[in-house]
C-alpha cells in the first residue's frame, strides 16, 4: 500500500464490543533494579518483567548482529524499530477502543503499517476484554503488560501486535509465543478465565507491493509453556 492509496482509502471504522473490567486492581507499581523492570503486586511481591526474563532467548543472536553491523548502527536501528512498534501498537489500541481519532498525530509510515493489519482486526477480533493491562502470576513469579485480551475467530485469546521489516519465520519467534503463554497463565490466575489460544499479528513492511503486508500466527498455549518455564529457571539461576 503506497501513500496515494492511503490517501484514497475509505476509513471505515469497526465498532468493537468491550467487556467489563475483570481485574481487581487498576495498575501495578513498577521499579527498576540493575536496569531491569520489576512489578510490585498488591500482595507486596516483587516480580521481574516477562520481557526481561525472556530476553535471554535472543541475547546471542542480538550480540552477533551487533558485532556484524556495529554498536552504533545497531542502536539506531533498534531505536527506530522500537519507536515504530510502539506507535503502531498505540494506533491498534485506539482503534480497538473505538477512538474515532485513532489516526491523529501519527506519521504516514505508522498508519501504513497499521493499514496492513486493519482488515485482520475488523474481520477476526470480537469482544475485547482488556488492553495494555498489567498482569502477574504467583505461580510463575512473573509480571508484565499484555497488548490485548480479546476474542479472535470467536475464541478468547492473548493477542500481541508486532512490526517487522521482513516476514518472520515461526522458528525465530518462539520468544513471542512463550511471552503470550505467560500472559495467558497470568490472566487465568487473576480472573479465573482460561485462555489457550495465542495470536501474534505482525505488520510487515511491504516495500515492493509483493505480499499481504502482514502475518498471523495462531498457537496453543500449552505448546510453549515448557520453553517459558525453562527460561524462567535459567533466569533464576543467573540472578
Amino acid at each position: 500500500m503506497n501513500q496515494i492509496s492511503l490517501m484514497e482509502e475509505e476509513w471505515t471504522k469497526t465498532v468493537f464490543e468491550h467487556a467489563n473490567n475483570l481485574l481487581p486492581y487498576e495498575d501495578l507499581e513498577t521499579t527498576e533494579f540493575n536496569g531491569r523492570r520489576q512489578y510490585l503486586t498488591p500482595e507486596g511481591n516483587t516480580y521481574p518483567s516477562v520481557t526481561t526474563v525472556l530476553s535471554i532467548l535472543s541475547e546471542d543472536s542480538i550480540a552477533k548482529w551487533k558485532l556484524r553491523v556495529g554498536e552504533e548502527e545497531a542502536n539506531k536501528v533498534s531505536t527506530r524499530a522500537s519507536r515504530r512498534g510502539t506507535a503502531v501498537h498505540e494506533v491498534c489500541e485506539k482503534y480497538l477502543d473505538n477512538d474515532p481519532a485513532y489516526r491523529a498525530g501519527y506519521m504516514p509510515n505508522v498508519i501504513e503499517n497499521f493499514m496492513t493489519i486493519k482488515g485482520v482486526l475488523d474481520a477476526r477480533i470480537g469482544k475485547v476484554y482488556a488492553q495494555e493491562v498489567p498482569l502477574y502470576s504467583d505461580h510463575l513469579c512473573l509480571a508484565g503488560r499484555v497488548d490485548c485480551i480479546a476474542e479472535f475467530d470467536g475464541k478468547i485469546s492473548v493477542i500481541d501486535f508486532k512490526t517487522s521489516a521482513k516476514t518472520k519465520r515461526k522458528s525465530y519467534i518462539k520468544n513471542y509465543f512463550a511471552q503470550e503463554a505467560a500472559y495467558a497463565i497470568m490472566w487465568e490466575e487473576r480472573t479465573g478465565m482460561p485462555i489457550t489460544q495465542l495470536v501474534t499479528i505482525i505488520a510487515v513492511d511491504n516495500l515492493y507491493g509483493s505480499g499481504p503486508g502482514h502475518q498471523v500466527y495462531i498457537e496453543k498455549r500449552d505448546d510453549h509453556t515448557k520453553l517459558l518455564t525453562e527460561t524462567i529457571d535459567e533466569y533464576s539461576k543467573r540472578n
